[in-house]
């Protein structure tokens, strides 16, 4: 099929499923909701109709199995094989932040900071629309795959070549949210990070002795350091003064993780000992996907240990937060169901449902049964885009300047920085 046909019906489609969400008996009540919720119906507002239709399509989830929007539109949509093909392919399709690297004449180069790999993808629309835009800039687009070919479905932010920082700080926060993206079509860098995994917990089972330790977010961040030091260098020290657990496990709303994106990432980042509240955290090394810290896991798991769950204050929301929260995967969910023979009685008591542990998992985390997410904590590390925004945000700290005539190359990567920060040169100066 000729380039101009595919863009036709790409196109096409796209407009098809922007109809279908718009009178469709199922998904209209929970569009006009959502544009009720985001300001968009308000004539007011100076919100787009068409790009709240595409972050609409591109990013929201239904029903009790969480399906997007192009696959409710695949079931029910009497298509041709083609349109079949397209709608797979938005599905699939990937949102990103982008340098723009070269204009061509029907679309761009860009350089994807999260997955470090280029592309030439050609533009739905005139190019015309893109006047204003050049090299050096950073977009947050999504692309698709179709018929081996890449497409520019949208242009959803533009950042300045100034503001490379801003872009840098972005991608890290999708990231986090989004630790696949890393790797997603990027096999080279998916097999780096899983060889890292294993090596990785080997070190951590050495270190720990266990693939699971609990204590609390006051000292889980020094627990970690101390681990990742091991991990580098091979020193092990002891550790003991930083396994504590609270006087009572119970759960509660804890503000930090209720965060905008203006301090997401410096939230995220900060770890866990910033936070007011005293709470539970796991770490725990799953040998197939990473390294997790779990705020109030060890909670959850008393849950089911004691004679009377409603012992545990607020157990209720603390197991609809472990299902729900897309951030913890099956495998974190499968684990407390091996450790606990009473785990589906009480998780199917309290929803008075009767699923079985295959059932809970396609209904609460079906994105991690259809591919491999590995937990974020491993994924930054392998990542470029953090690594520059690490350097960043210690720039912003402004170091302690350095005494006069210190020689750096005979001070030890664990000796104290010779700045006076308090930290160990190697996270200081040494960096």
């Amino acid at each position: 099929m000729p380039v101009l046909d595919k863009i036709q019906e790409i196109n096409d489609t796209v407009k098809s499923i922007a109809m279908f969400i718009q009178s469709d008996e199922t998904v209209r009540p929970d569009f006009q909701e959502y544009l009720n919720t985001i300001g968009a119906n308000n004539r007011n507002a100076r919100i787009n109709f068409q790009g709240a239709c595409f972050t609409y399509i591109f990013e929201r989830k239904l029903g009790e199995t969480y399906k997007s929007i192009p696959a409710i539109y695949l079931e029910k949509g009497d298509l041709k094989a083609s349109e079949k093909k397209i709608v797979k392919s938005i599905d699939k399709s990937v949102s990103s932040v982008f340098e723009i690297k070269k204009i061509l004449k029907n679309g761009f180069e860009l350089y994807n900071i999260i997955n470090e790999k280029s592309y030439n993808v050609t533009s739905l629309i005139k190019m015309t629309n893109f006047r204003g835009l050049g090299c050096g800039q950073y977009i947050v687009a999504r692309i698709m795959n179709f018929d081996k070919e890449m497409y520019l479905l949208e242009v959803s932010g533009v950042l300045p070549t100034t503001r490379r920082d801003d872009a840098y700080r972005f991608s890290v926060a999708k990231i986090i949210q989004n630790p696949e993206i890393v790797y997603l079509d990027n096999p080279e860098k998916q097999e780096e990070i899983e060889e890292d995994i294993k090596e990785v917990y080997d070190k951590f089972m050495e270190f720990f002795g266990t693939d699971e330790v609990l204590t609390t977010n006051k000292h889980a961040d020094d627990l970690i350091g101390i681990f990742n030091d091991f991990a580098e260098d091979g020193k092990k020290v002891d550790y003991k003064d930083k396994i504590e657990v609270p006087e009572v496990f119970k759960f509660f709303d804890v503000s930090e993780f209720n965060n905008s994106y203006d301090n997401f990432l410096e939230n995220s980042l900060g770890g866990f000992s910033s936070h007011k509240e005293t709470y539970d955290v796991g770490i725990i090394y799953d040998k197939d996907l990473g390294m997790y810290a779990v705020p109030f896991w060890g909670t959850f798991n008393k849950i089911f240990e004691v004679s009377n769950p409603a012992e545990v204050e607020n157990y209720d929301k603390c197991i609809q937060y472990f299902l729900a929260n897309d951030k913890f995967s099956a495998n974190l969910i499968k684990r407390a169901a091996k450790k606990h023979k009473n785990f589906l009685p009480i998780v199917n008591g309290l929803g008075k449902t009767d699923y079985t542990l295959k059932e809970l998992l396609e209904k609460y985390k079906s994105r991690y049964l259809e591919q491999k997410i590995y937990s974020s904590t491993t994924v930054l590390y392998k990542s470029k885009a953090f690594a520059s925004t690490l350097g960043l945000i210690e720039e912003e700290e402004n170091k302690l300047p350095l005494p006069e005539g210190v020689d750096l190359s005979k001070i030890g990567r664990n000796d104290p920085c010779p700045c006076g920060s308090g930290k160990k040169f190697k996270k200081c100066h040494g960096a």
